[in-house]
């Protein structure tokens, strides 16, 4: 439809409307793409070897101590059908172990990321908000209530599952042990502290009495509220190993940090010598066909040990220098003159 000579509904005669806005379109040619795939192909080269080489200055310990073989290593073989029983896995360094030390705890065949494993849980319970606390959510079935129908918080199977198993580190010196001091502050996420997770509040001045009405998780030995009998402000649901483990693993061999070494005679490393790790073995695996196991790691710029990042760079930056090695044979031999084209 027209009117006075004019189409109606006409956009505005400006660049943008009439699609008059300058542009920029790059003409890729051989000689810029090549170059282009030689450059990128030494960075990632570059930046793998770095990683690489990093990764292999990282000082790595591990040992296993199921306990279903017997070893020389360990007695924890004895522990297997026995609660709040203690067994001893000793070591030796050869060389000091640079610190900061890192001391993890893992797990193998335990699929913390099944799907109905990670929604058995209560996030408003875990927030703090004592409604919750005698009627949980649905999702925490079977670990709602117990057999005398009291609810049970924190529930759900996550927390359920929670690892138990505890260590001290003694090293060896003229037949006598010497402690190793663990730091356990600040090991889980700060989001997980300080946003995701919160205690109720205390009622007349005790986190207790909170949770009057409540039991604890039927695999735990105390409540919520005594995790840490050593530091009250380390306990309910800020308590740091409940948070490390709340934060479920990808994959079902994993580790979670359970101490740093930072401290003491022992801040610059571990001397080396012998070791000696006692653990209150109380975490079953055997029903799954789990192991555990215990790391003691130091950490670079790049984070912890981790060779597949730099085999990674590597391939990519040598395939680039293998395609631009393509890419100029083939410009060679089939490129044709600008008046032939």
């Amino acid at each position: 439809m027209k009117k006075g000579g004019e189409t109606l509904n006409r956009p505005d005669n400006t660049a943008f409307t009439q699609q008059r806005l300058p542009a920029w379109q790059p003409m890729l040619s051989a000689g810029i793409v090549i170059p282009g795939f030689v450059v990128i192909g030494l960075a990632f080269i570059g930046v793998g070897v770095a990683l690489f080489v990093t990764s292999q200055n990282i000082q790595t310990l591990e040992r296993d101590y199921t306990g279903v073989d017997q070893s020389s290593e360990h007695n924890c073989f004895q522990c297997l059908d026995v609660k709040n029983c203690i067994c001893a896995l000793n070591f030796t360094l050869s060389k000091q172990f640079e610190g900061p030390v890192f001391f993890y705890y893992g797990l193998s065949n335990f699929f913390q990321n099944h799907r109905k494993y990670g929604v058995s849980r209560d996030d408003h319970q875990l927030f703090g908000d004592t409604s919750y606390f005698t009627s949980p959510d649905d999702t925490c079935s079977p670990y709602k209530y117990d057999s005398r129908n009291k609810p049970i918080v924190p529930c759900g199977s996550v927390a359920n599952s929670m690892f138990n198993d505890t260590f001290s580190l003694y090293q060896l010196v003229g037949g006598q042990k010497k402690q190793v001091p663990f730091d356990g502050k600040g090991i889980a996420w700060w989001t997980d502290y300080n946003l995701k997770y919160k205690n109720p509040s205390k009622v007349n001045g005790s986190l207790a009495n909170a949770f009057i009405g409540t039991v604890q998780p039927l695999n735990w030995p105390r409540p919520v509220y005594e995790l840490d009998t050593s530091d009250p402000s380390n306990n309910g649901f800020l308590n740091q190993d409940f948070l490390v483990w709340m934060r479920r693993a990808a994959l079902p061999d994993f580790r979670k940090l359970y101490r740093r070494i930072t401290e003491g005679d022992y801040a610059d490393g571990l001397p080396s010598g012998n070791y000696s790790l006692e653990i209150n073995y109380n975490y079953p695996v055997r029903d799954f066909g789990g192991r555990k196991k215990v790391f003691f790691s130091n950490v670079s710029w790049m984070g912890g040990k981790n060779q597949f990042l730099g085999i990674a760079y590597l391939v990519i930056g040598s395939l680039c220098i293998v395609m631009s090695l393509v890419m100029l044979i083939a410009y060679a031999k089939y490129r044709f003159d600008d008046e032939d084209s």
